[in-house]
């Protein structure tokens, strides 16, 4: 059963600018993700940037919880070997989908300096159980 749906939308150029704060990157990211983000440069770090924020955006609004709802770097956004896009949760954020059952789905994508994310919660058993 689908738990939540999550969009949003992120422009590159406003993640660049703070790309260089590292209050930011540990504000909004986990260190496997400025880990991955430090390998990258130019423009296609900056996408990569945005299209993370976006998920971990998409992801708040699926869970119905808003930007209070947990830590940011609790939902890093990772890569897989073939460059898919995967969630790995800690802390309360992972606590959370796991007492809920959830498998998360991600999808990314960006173009002319945009970057937008779809999130879908998926819930594997019955609340309360």
């Amino acid at each position: 059963m689908i738990l939540g749906i999550g969009i949003d939308l992120c422009a590159a150029a406003r993640i660049e600018k703070s790309l260089g704060k590292p209050a930011f990157c540990d504000y909004v990211f986990a260190p496997a993700e400025q880990a991955l983000l430090g390998g990258l440069g130019g423009k296609r770090r900056a996408e990569t940037a945005a299209a993370n924020f976006a998920a971990k955006e998409a992801f708040l609004k699926a869970a119905g919880t808003g930007l209070g709802g947990f830590a940011l770097p609790e939902l890093a956004l990772l890569r897989a070997a073939n460059g898919a896009p995967y969630f790995e949760l800690s802390g309360r954020a992972a606590a959370w989908a796991k007492q809920r059952g959830l498998t998360v789905h991600v999808s990314l994508t960006h173009e002319n300096g945009l970057a937008s994310a779809v999130v879908v919660l998926e819930e594997h058993q019955p609340k309360g159980e």
